[in-house]
């Protein structure tokens, strides 16, 4: 018994010694539990948002003092010319990530070629600077001949837009206002990416603020509250939609009843064009599609894929859709003519449905479905015939025509990929950059390496050949071009 006692009374100790480092840990370094994707916790020491916005004031005071950096761009890296067809110009129009997942928001890099043969497996970036949090990827255009990234992001207790030079990552304008969205699941900060569109950049905040901006000076030039105009109450993780610009107008999805869920404003005024649908919105944001030679927007509500007309928001066609948390964030895409692929976590899977129109109102058949392709942030690329994407955490490779898995393998986390020049580029939930092929023939990884610190659930962007990444604290460029 004594022995006992004193087994007891040591590991009391211990634990106690444990709480006492553990609290200290907490208090005066701020060690927190982070939480990843798929709900893993981890212990990690993690920056205060005052603390982030005073490091991003300090590099963008250093920026402004600094004359030297005036010409970085003067002296960046020249691209590889390594034939007639890189070395001809690229249209500026073509070279613009303008939107969420870039142009066709579908995640595919087209504008021009791409490094592939990554040196000794490593890549050094053009720079490095802080960020402040949130979800928010870069969209980027060429404005006044100059190339600027832009994202929303979170310092301290306001929400800002910020402009950033690709060449030599410089601040060149911010927007900011007062916001603060905090959510311990899923993180802090903004989540909508903003959208670029002949010369304005339209920015969502995640709770509810809408902008259009003028893209050369950050000038508001309207502005709005999309959960304040539907009166719709915000939802779990956060406005988290990009806003889509169809004809004249800007679309949104504030998610609110009595025909409030979807919502278009003019995109030059700001003023209510049309409202439509009573549905609760989830997080996956809208597309401009031709579905069966009938022009349309999809997207996908907390309980269904869905088109509808673009002009008025009437509904064309749709299909149940529901997962645990009413967590819809991969993006849907057309597959040939008429068919749509949807996937989505919480052991959803993943569907494709076919679309037959008939004037104004479309018959839906579902051609295959299973649980072998599971998006639960991220959103899948098809290319040449084949899905690639993250099956929660591991990479997969399915058969669009018939759902068959063509292979599994590679863990990035919950992370977000990118494709460009037949390979795909994906920047893991730790921060790393992989870059695998292609291929239905095999899991083929050609390099990867850490590029950012933390958790890391911010899709990749471009700029004429250069790659853009961040995350909740750092952003980076790389130049591809070749």
């Amino acid at each position: 018994m004594p022995k006992l006692m004193r087994v007891l009374r040591a590991s009391g100790m211990i634990v106690a010694t444990a709480a006492v480092i553990t609290a200290v840990l907490y208090q005066f370094f701020n060690l927190r539990v982070v939480v990843y994707g798929g709900g893993m916790p981890h212990l990690a020491f993690v920056t205060t948002a005052d603390t982030q916005a005073q490091a991003i004031e300090r590099d963008r005071a250093a920026q402004r003092t600094d004359p030297v950096a005036e010409v970085i761009a003067a002296v960046s890296p020249t691209p590889d010319v390594t034939s007639a067809a890189s070395a001809a110009p690229i249209p500026a129009a073509a070279a613009d990530w303008s939107d969420f997942r870039g142009p066709a928001r579908n995640g595919i890099y087209t504008a021009r070629p791409i490094k592939t043969n990554w040196p000794n497996r490593e890549l050094t970036p053009m720079w490095k600077r802080p960020i402040g949090a949130g979800y928010a990827s870069f969209v980027t255009a060429r404005i006044n001949d100059v190339d600027l990234a832009f994202t929303i992001e979170q310092r301290g207790t306001q929400e800002v837009v910020a402009a950033y030079d690709v060449a030599t990552g410089r601040e060149r304008w911010t927007s900011k206002w007062s916001a603060n969205f905090r959510e311990f699941m899923g993180g802090d900060g903004p989540r909508a990416t903003p959208t670029y569109f002949d010369g304005y950049v339209y920015a969502q905040g995640a709770v509810g603020e809408l902008r259009a901006l003028d893209a050369a000076t950050g000038e508001t030039i309207w502005r709005t509250n999309i959960l304040e105009d539907a009166r719709a109450s915000n939802i779990q993780w956060g406005m988290s939609v990009s806003p889509l610009i169809v004809d004249d107008t800007v679309i949104v999805l504030p998610g609110g009843s009595r025909g409030q869920s979807v919502v278009a404003y003019n995109h030059r005024t700001g003023a209510h064009a049309w409202s439509a649908l009573d549905d609760r919105q989830a997080y996956s944001s809208p597309m401009l599609v031709t579905i069966d030679d009938v022009r349309q927007v999809l997207l996908v509500s907390a309980t269904r894929i869905m088109g509808i007309t673009p002009d008025n928001g009437a509904l064309l066609w749709d299909y149940p859709w529901t997962t645990m948390y009413d967590v819809n964030a991969g993006q849907p895409f057309v597959v040939g003519a008429n068919r749509v692929f949807m996937s989505s976590g919480y052991d959803k899977g993943a569907v494709v449905i076919e679309i037959a129109m008939n004037g104004s109102r479309g018959s839906v058949r579902e051609v295959w479905r299973n649980n072998r392709m599971k998006n639960q942030f991220t959103s899948s690329i098809v290319y040449d015939g084949y899905v690639y994407g993250l099956d929660e955490s591991i990479m997969a490779c399915l058969d669009v025509e018939t759902g068959a898995v063509m292979w599994k393998g590679g863990r990035y986390g919950y992370g977000q990929i990118a494709m460009a020049d037949g390979h795909i580029i994906v920047l893991t939930e730790d921060g790393d950059l992989a870059l695998v092929r292609a291929t239905p023939e095999k899991h083929a990884e050609v390099a990867r390496f850490s590029v950012l610190d933390g958790k890391t659930w911010n899709h990749p962007a471009f700029s004429d050949g250069r790659l853009l990444v961040r995350n909740l604290k750092e952003m980076a460029a790389f130049d591809l071009r070749r």
